[in-house]
């Protein structure tokens, strides 16, 4: 019997806008949405935005965002890409964006109510359109504000990074990337070989995504940026938005870092890194409540958009309108957990210090243990640690207790004592353990988790990486970053293990290519900690978070 599929059908055009189909160079003609403010007399800077998603769903909620920016004294642009709901051509993320994100722009600039100048926004998807379309290198692209987002984020490989693979990305290019329309499914994720969970997919919608070719059952990169990589290109301001909770932070961060380390790029980027995760649910509303899901209450959304789209006004009325100066512009702000908004010139903030703890029977410790002890772990394929949250992309409205897992015997945990005073972070999360398999090799697994006084424990960030087979050796971990507060009573716990399925394609414990292999082989993880090469956290925390 065929796997159910639900497929969503485009919503209505609403009112407000006014859909043209806008030729690219090829004529293809692309859906493309236009809102302009009621009654405006003069030419207008344009705020663009290139989706995949439908641009009339109530998910992108893009005409309450045209409202708000309309009334602020932009035309909004919002298109549908190509291949996707109404606009014509092939259905094939990346590849088109380039030149389709030019020749978009180039239409704006050539309409009577366009001032000739452009600003690109938006989250997740369209946020990599706003890097194609600088790659593309058109004149009137001013500033760009990816949400979300990275450069060489969401691709193929990023789904693969250090040799452990998120199962979302395979699911996400079936759903969103089979043809025009987006489907919904539930396929059996427990069978093996687990490719055989993605043709029952294929199977479901009738036809295959075209860009599994590129991820399944091996990741190979996808050519994006035709032109050359926009960080090869003249510099551009840029806002780079980042979700503390994200499940694509690191992108995010990873750009910043980067552009603010080459001289030309430096002077204008602008880091707003908020709590929250990729579905924009905030740490303030945690536990979210039904009122406050904007998912399904129109009213949730109005009380979100001040806070997701002011910075974004404050940015471009500088760098697109060229109303004011740059100096009026915090270089970074950041939410806080539990502390509220803070800014500063440079992230980590001035004062920032490494705290390094070091891993030593069961504990976190602040002094390195004289004694080297060897702990073990197992991880058996056909036992694998769950995966709690149900969707790591709305990790804050689930807002998951993980502690039910550190009683498995195959999660080691390592916890500080509680603090007795406000123990902030803010910047980097880095591990280095001495670890090591007597399988082929194997994934590792790393949580941060702030436990509260009564038992709970919710994840803060977290890292993930293949060993080689082994000894024990140094092995680093990049664990992200975060902005938050350990508030007095709470205490820190670093989760280890070798599976979080079905977020992860789980290792076979075997050479076998996991997508393709049957049967499983249980291996055995060593962590090594004290003596001569330690194992231990490094945070980065500020004794002080100054108020904005």
């Amino acid at each position: 019997m065929p796997l159910p599929v639900h497929r969503a059908e485009p919503a209505p055009v609403p009112d407000s806008a006014i859909q043209v189909m806008v030729a690219m160079r090829d004529g293809v003609r692309l859906a493309t949405d236009l809102y302009l403010p009621s009654g405006h007399d003069r030419p207008l800077p344009a705020a663009l935005v290139r989706l995949p998603y439908d641009k009339n769903s109530r998910y992108v909620f893009m005409d309450r965002i045209a409202a708000y920016l309309t009334a602020r004294g932009y035309a909004v642009v919002v298109q549908d890409v190509r291949g996707k709901f109404r606009s014509e051509g092939e259905t094939m993320p990346f590849v088109h964006e380039a030149d389709d994100g030019y020749d978009t722009i180039d239409w704006i600039v050539r309409q009577e109510w366009s001032d000739g100048r452009v600003g690109m926004f938006g989250d997740s998807y369209y946020g990599a359109t706003q890097w194609a379309a600088v790659s593309a290198g058109h004149p009137a692209l001013k500033a760009i504000a990816p949400r979300l987002t990275g450069a060489d984020g969401i691709r193929p490989d990023y789904w693969e990074r250090d040799g452990v693979t998120q199962l979302f990305g395979a699911l996400y290019y079936a759903g969103y990337w089979t043809d025009r329309w987006v489907y919904e499914f539930d396929p059996d994720l427990t069978r093996r070989p687990l490719i055989e969970a993605m043709t029952e997919i294929a199977e479901g919608i009738g036809a295959r995504p075209a860009l599994w070719d590129s991820f399944v059952p091996e990741v190979k990169p996808v050519p994006a940026f035709p032109h050359g990589h926009p960080f090869d290109g003249p510099p551009l301001p840029v806002l780079h938005q980042a979700g503390w909770f994200d499940n694509c932070l690191q992108p995010s961060i990873n750009d910043w870092a980067e552009l603010s380390a080459r001289p030309d790029w430096a002077p204008l980027q602008y880091l707003h890194a908020d709590s929250i995760d990729h579905e924009n649910y905030h740490l303030d509303d945690v536990p979210v409540p039904p009122e406050l899901d904007h998912a399904h209450v129109d009213a949730a959304v109005d009380r979100l958009l001040p806070r997701h789209l002011g910075p974004l006004v404050e940015f471009f009325d500088v760098f697109v309108k060229g109303e004011g100066t740059p100096e009026r512009l915090p270089r970074v702000r950041w939410h806080h957990g539990h502390l509220g908004d803070r800014t500063a010139d440079r992230w980590p903030p001035a004062g920032a210090r490494t705290l390094k703890l070091y891993l030593d029977a069961g504990g976190l410790r602040p002094d390195a243990p004289s004694r080297e002890e060897n702990v073990t772990w197992v991880h058996d394929p056909a036992d694998l640690v769950p995966t709690l949250v149900p969707d790591s992309f709305a990790a804050l409205l689930h807002h998951v207790d993980e502690s039910p897992l550190h009683d498995r015997p195959d999660v080691l945990v390592f916890t500080t004592d509680p603090v007795t005073e406000p123990l902030d972070l803010a910047g980097p999360v880095r591990a280095t353990l001495r670890v090591g398999t007597d399988g082929p090799s194997a994934q590792v697994f790393l949580k941060l988790l702030d436990v509260s006084p009564g038992g709970s424990a919710h994840v803060l960030v977290r890292g993930q990486r293949l060993i080689p087979g082994g000894a024990p050796a140094p092995v680093a971990f990049d664990l992200t970053h975060t902005g938050y507060r350990l508030r007095p009573g709470h205490a820190l716990r670093l989760h280890i293990a070798s599976s979080d399925f079905p977020m992860y394609v789980p290792h076979p414990g075997t050479e076998e290519n996991p997508w393709l292999a049957t049967d499983g082989k249980t291996t055995t993880q060593t962590l090594r900690t004290g003596g001569q090469h330690d194992s231990h956290l490094s945070l980065t925390v500020v004794d002080t978070v100054s108020p904005s």
